[in-house]
């Protein structure tokens, strides 16, 4: 190929579609909201139109009147008014937009142009670190698939962005929170109103760790919370179970959802009336997205492989840490067992925030409480890792009294203790237990620390 033709060689672009946007969002301010829904500034390929769209986006966010002579001013003030051909430029992106009906024709046009010019990017860093053969395949295939996946959830994952950009997202979701009284959670709902009023539900990008001794009900807790936010926000919800089987998790949660007694479950021992209620539960439970995937060998890289391809996914669940394996499958006991869990615990937290969604994953706890004489568990008992603790934006622990103490007055009452909060206060409340349907439910007492 000759060298003329590889320097005239350009990404993908269409200076028709760039310009015919800006000319319509200039000739018709109403039309701007729509294209700021579908564009953003690095979506235009020439400098000049991606100058001209920051101004507009950012007179947009300040609420500013928008036509070719208030864009002219405020290019001037920001120092990217050129005297010599901003303002005839301007006045030429009017004059070739006869009409703003077909902008968001035009805004698609962009936007497929910046797609393809994201992907072919990414292609030439996959070659250069396969070319590089700095790391393992595996490595090299989880960094290869992170590039296209940032590319379809419609961002880079190593591009830095402005305030700006982020504000209108930030005073959009206030203003749907103000309108609704303050009444409306900004996470997703656990279906425990007393838990949910604590952590603000389930908010997206956290890491939420719900740990407990064994027989506690921590795997039952959080399948109430998978099937309450599968039902409620109709989102899809993974669940990965490295100890139960896909039947055994299927079992407990038609017990829960048809309060027909696990152990009848189990056994068989069902009457007639519980049949209804079991086909009503099962044509329920059909109706959610709920994915299960029991593969006790799965690594966080797995995981995060699986939930990629899911669409409208609202929530992860992982049960539970102390089973996983870090990326490779390999083995490790001692210190390096503990830096296995520390390398899994902060993956799950870069999972949650590239897949942004909650991650809620279970944990056992050490010993340590069972010595004492307030058995409550706490943070330092967390086992194998410090670092559970600090990649952990909410860390839920689970305590029955009547665990250890058969004469306690407080049967089949929980206490769910918010050990750390980064979205508000710690403290506990307490819940109602129902070991029969393996389930949780909210009581109206609850107490602060």
């Amino acid at each position: 190929m000759a060298m003329e033709e590889l320097l005239l060689r350009q990404m993908p672009h269409s200076l028709e579609g760039e310009q015919a946007v800006l000319g319509s969002m200039l000739i018709d301010s109403g039309c701007v909201k729509d294209v700021m829904e579908k564009l953003r500034p690095e979506d235009f390929y020439l400098r000049q139109n991606r100058e001209i769209f920051e101004t507009i986006y950012s007179m947009f966010i300040y609420s500013k009147p928008i036509d070719g002579i208030t864009v002219a001013g405020e290019m001037q003030k920001n120092g990217t008014f050129d005297p010599d051909t901003t303002r005839d430029y301007l006045i030429q992106l009017m004059d070739i937009t006869p009409t703003s009906a077909n902008v968001m024709e035009y805004a698609s046009i962009v936007r497929d142009k910046a797609l393809l010019r994201s992907v072919a990017t990414a292609a030439s860093e996959i070659t250069a670190l396969v070319q590089e053969g700095a790391g393992e395949a595996q490595e090299t295939l989880e960094a290869a698939e992170q590039k296209i996946y940032a590319i379809r959830r419609g961002r880079s994952a190593q591009d830095m962005v402005s305030i700006a950009t982020v504000l209108p997202g930030v005073l959009d979701h206030l203003s749907e929170m103000s309108e609704a009284g303050g009444q409306k959670l900004p996470g997703l709902s656990t279906g425990l109103s007393a838990v949910d009023a604590k952590i603000s539900g389930l908010n997206k990008s956290d890491l939420v760790l719900l740990a407990a001794r064994p027989g506690m009900g921590k795997t039952s807790m959080a399948l109430n919370m998978a099937l309450n936010v599968a039902k409620a926000s109709g989102k899809t919800v993974a669940i990965f179970s490295l100890e139960m089987s896909r039947e055994q998790l299927a079992t407990r949660l038609l017990s829960s959802e048809a309060l027909v007694e696990n152990t009848r479950l189990i056994t068989g021992s069902l009457r007639e009336t519980d049949w209804v209620k079991i086909a009503d539960a099962a044509s329920a439970l059909s109706q959610t997205d709920i994915r299960i995937d029991d593969n006790p060998l799965l690594t966080v890289a797995d995981m995060n492989a699986k939930c990629r391809r899911l669409e409208n996914l609202g929530l992860v669940v992982i049960d539970y840490l102390q089973l996983m394996t870090s990326a490779g499958n390999k083995g490790y006991s001692g210190e390096n067992r503990q830096q296995a869990v520390s390398d899994i615990s902060r993956m799950m937290k870069i999972m949650a925030k590239e897949l942004d969604v909650p991650v809620l994953c279970l944990s056992q706890l050490s010993r340590a409480n069972e010595k004492r004489d307030d058995k409550r568990p706490m943070l330092s008992d967390l086992r194998e890792s410090g670092a559970i603790e600090q990649d952990a934006d909410i860390v839920l622990f689970l305590f029955r009294e009547d665990y250890y103490s058969e004469d306690s007055d407080k049967h089949n009452i929980a206490e769910c203790i918010v050990a750390k909060n980064r979205h508000g206060e710690t403290g506990k409340v307490e819940l109602r237990w129902m070991p029969e349907y393996t389930t949780f439910g909210t009581l109206e007492n609850r107490y602060e620390e």
